[in-house]
Parts: C-alpha cells; structure tokens; sequence
C-alpha cells in the first residue's frame, strides 16, 4: 500500500486557531470540519436530517413582463 498522507478531524464544537495553523501548515493533507461544516454537510446529503417543511419564496421576473 502506497504511503497514508491524508486525514479527516472532525468535532461538534470549533477548532483553535493553532489547530488551524497546524493543519493547514502540514505537510500531510489535513481536512478539519467543524461543528458548522458538519451541519451543512449532514443536511446537503440528508444524514440525520430530515424535512418536515419547506417554503418557498416568489420574486416576480420582472423582465418577464417587458
């Protein structure tokens, strides 16, 4: 197997600032996802999430008109 070089940290809370540094100053390919990321990323692919209501919003197209 070829070299292990990446890795993935994940947390429900934030990252400090020198966990940030650290990461982003490896030489190994570190993502961090925090608490906010995780959020996005759980209910873009509806992990542990699901829609009980949606609405939506109507803006008239006013070029439609002309």
């Amino acid at each position: 197997m070829g070299e292990r070089n990446k890795g993935v940290f994940i947390t429900t809370s934030s990252f400090t600032d020198s966990a940030i540094k650290k990461a982003s100053s490896s030489s190994k390919n570190i993502i961090l996802i925090d608490g906010d990321k995780l959020t996005d990323l759980m209910l873009v692919y509806g992990a542990g999430a699901t829609v009980t209501e949606q609405i939506s919003i109507y803006k008239i197209d006013e070029d439609y008109f002309n």
